[in-house]
């Protein structure tokens, strides 16, 4: 199968946050399309926000050890770009119209794999969110993927 030119996917994504003691949970199933450059593979699809509108969001997968979230909205000139490195602490942007706000993610556990034949994947994030030497919150994330018919 020829993943340089996109082939379409289905996206099934959890979230879970605690931040300051409360939880929150978000599920969303969106289609897609995953295309592949080298070894890294790029999936990306509109995620439905509350208001009716669309949000571009991208997973760029690196190997094992390397994804990159990049969620941006261009009306709101809001884009929120995550680094996660297996047991690694990055510093990432998040762009605001007041400006861009360093933050760094501390990744302990991530899980990578995906097969070609038949296409699907899973990648699976626990991650923490620091801005201005506070902690604001406890992440996790799984994404699955699977070969659209």
């Amino acid at each position: 199968m020829d993943m340089t030119r996109g082939v379409p996917v289905q996206i099934h994504l959890e979230t879970w946050v605690n931040q300051d003691g409360n939880n929150e949970h978000h599920e969303f199933n969106e289609p897609g399309q995953l295309v592949q450059m080298g070894d890294t593979l790029y999936i990306r699809y509109r995620e439905q926000a509350d208001d009716d509108s669309t949000i571009p969001v991208t997973f760029k997968i690196a190997g094992a050890d390397s994804v990159m979230l990049t969620r941006g909205n261009a009306e709101t000139d809001t884009r929120l770009q995550l680094q996660f490195e297996a047991e690694k602490a990055v510093v990432a942007r998040y762009t605001t119209p007041y400006g861009i706000i360093p933050v760094q993610t501390i990744t302990p556990r991530m899980d990578v794999a995906y097969t070609s034949a038949p296409l699907n994947g899973e990648v699976y994030i626990e991650y923490r969110l620091d801005a201005n030497k506070q902690h604001l919150g406890d992440y996790r994330l799984h994404l699955n993927f699977t070969g659209a018919n």
